[in-house]
């Protein structure tokens, strides 16, 4: 439905007002005497000094909405986090919950102009639409005044970030400068010693270990891709069949040839990785509820061993979890990770199973119903700053950490860290849902320096693996994020029948008796999404990316 346009609430004129005022009487009287000089409403001799939000002086209530159909925000101030920060900085945020259902509740809110102060949601058309029709507070007068997003980010970062008007309008979430992520394959340790820790690096060295499996573990799943309808560990195989090859292209559901995006049905690396897929599922050598099964069964499956080798965008979160459970059991169990499998002849070390942009996840927007935006920028800039990062992922000074090192930002761990591991993890699985401003290099630093000094028996599983393998194998896909077109534009249409053409022709793919017959459904899908306006969506794609481009290289 087409978004009602708003106009300023009176806080916000007031506030511009009160802008605007300040800038005309920032300036000295150039030069002349007091009687040459216009008359000013009050003395201009005396510097001004621009008013900033003091965060904890005053309380600052705000509601906040999660625009995801799976997400519900945790009560504020339940956790010992948001305790703290309710209690040291007077901030209390008032849920406004999906009920399962986003995209209806976002078009109710728009529809009575009961939009929330804060939104949290994916980068992209939603966001455009939003900031289209007049609903959106820019970030860019708070920037210097609250430097935190501005150091960490960096001015790349937030020029990436910026609408077609030149404004900022969003906060991101887990962005970074460094590579991060976890994508890649874990491999059931017990399970591969037993089989005689056979070669685990090409894709014929997969097919002939998972062949092992099945032949002697008949109740254990050879190779699980997690939740295959989204991609998960079939894009990771994809990866395996070609050098700089990014599973970024298969969400874009476009590949780089030169200067220009092309089709995915004709990339020759996504054809063979379809036909590798079809013959293990053909071999039962995959999970034969793959493009069903939930989340919480594969967790199960995981949980108790069941899966040899397990590959998907972040194998490392179940992983983790399921590795401390079977070795409080049997020491010789649990799971370890192994290099990015890859086609024979291929260089290892051009291989990635997963991508990160330096955006990161997502982002938060503040409406224009919000009383007091530039309140609720300065806790966002507090809250993805090196204190707010320690208070969510570590807790309240005293139990996980004590003081700073000399650095001033790095905490000192304490003995509970790792002593109290699992409690710590309880921890962070209550705060996860509340971590809309991650700040990924902070973070993943403050870690790396304190694992590097532990013994490998005490460090965390997946910090380890991290940076042993996962950091190393990830790929930068920055130039590639903010494609898509706005969904009631022609190449939105566009884009809707391409992708139900894609996500058709991959099921069917992968169910296919023979290889000949992915090749087949493939020209199909091509033939189609050429029939539906594909050529068009692409050429749109093709300038989005190359204004990407043009923005990473700072013009």
């Amino acid at each position: 439905m087409r978004l009602k346009r708003r106009a300023l609430t009176s806080s916000m004129a007031a506030l511009l007002a009160g802008a605007m005022l300040l800038a005309g009487c920032a300036g000295g009287n150039g030069g002349k005497t007091a009687s040459e000089a216009p008359a000013e409403p009050e003395n201009t001799d005396t510097p001004k000094t621009e008013s900033k939000y003091v965060l904890g002086e005053n309380p600052l209530d705000f509601t906040f909405y999660g625009h995801y159909d799976w997400y519900t925000m945790p009560p504020w101030g339940d956790d010992e986090a948001s305790k703290w920060v309710k209690e040291n900085k007077k901030v209390n945020i008032t849920a406004i919950q999906s009920g399962g259902n986003a995209e209806q509740k976002l078009n109710t809110m728009i529809a009575s102009e009961s939009l929330p102060d804060v939104m949290w949601m994916d980068r992209g058309p939603t966001v455009e639409k939003l900031r289209s029709e007049g609903l959106l507070v820019p970030f860019d007068d708070y920037l210097d005044k609250y430097p935190n997003l501005k150091e960490w980010l960096g001015e790349a970062g937030i020029n990436m970030l910026r609408s077609e008007d030149g404004k900022l309008y969003q906060f991101p979430n887990w962005y970074t400068s460094q590579p991060n992520g976890n994508a890649g394959y874990v491999v059931n340790k017990k399970i591969y010693e037993e089989l005689g820790s056979p070669p685990l690096e090409t894709t014929d060295d997969l097919y002939n270990y998972l062949k092992m499996v099945k032949e002697n573990y008949p109740n254990v799943v050879p190779f699980e891709p997690y939740l295959a309808k989204d991609g998960q560990g079939l894009d990771v195989l994809y990866s395996a069949f070609g050098e700089d090859v990014l599973t970024r292209y298969i969400s874009i559901r476009a590949v780089p040839q030169g200067d220009k995006l092309t089709s995915i049905f004709t990339d020759p690396v996504f054809r063979e990785s379809m036909q590798y897929s079809s013959k293990l599922f053909r071999e039962k050598l995959i999970s034969q509820d793959a493009m069903t099964q939930t989340a919480d069964q594969v967790k199960e499956k995981v949980n108790t061993g069941r899966v040899a080798v397990f590959a998907s965008s972040s194998p490392t979160e179940y992983a983790m979890n399921a590795h401390a459970l079977l070795t409080a059991e049997d020491p010789d169990a649990g799971y370890f990770m192994i290099w990015p499998i890859r086609k024979e002849g291929l260089d290892k070390d051009k291989i990635y199973p997963g991508t990160y942009t330096q955006l990161g996840w997502n982002v938060s927007v503040i409406t224009k119903n919000a009383k007091d935006p530039e309140a609720i920028f300065a806790f966002l800039d507090w809250y993805t700053s090196p204190e707010g990062q320690r208070i969510q992922m570590w807790g309240p000074e005293g139990k996980y950490w004590d003081g700073l090192e000399e650095d001033g930002l790095t905490p000192k761990f304490t003995e509970a860290y790792t002593e109290d591991a699992e409690g710590l993890a309880k921890f962070q699985a209550l705060t996860t849902n509340i971590q809309w401003t991650g700040n990924t290099v902070y973070i993943d630093q403050a870690k790396a320096k304190y694992e590097s000094t532990l013994p490998e028996e005490k460090r965390n599983w997946s910090t380890r693996w991290q940076h042993e393998i996962t950091w190393k194998t990830q790929a930068d896909a920055t130039e590639f994020i903010n494609l898509d077109p706005m969904p009631d534009s022609e190449e939105g249409i566009i884009r809707q029948r391409v992708e139900d053409i894609y996500l058709e022709a991959r099921a069917k793919a992968l169910y296919a008796k023979s290889d000949d017959e992915v090749l087949a459904i493939l020209d199909q899908a091509e033939a189609d999404a050429q029939a539906a306006g594909y050529s068009k969506l692409l050429e749109f794609k093709t300038q989005r990316w190359q204004e990407n481009l043009q923005k990473m290289a700072g013009n």
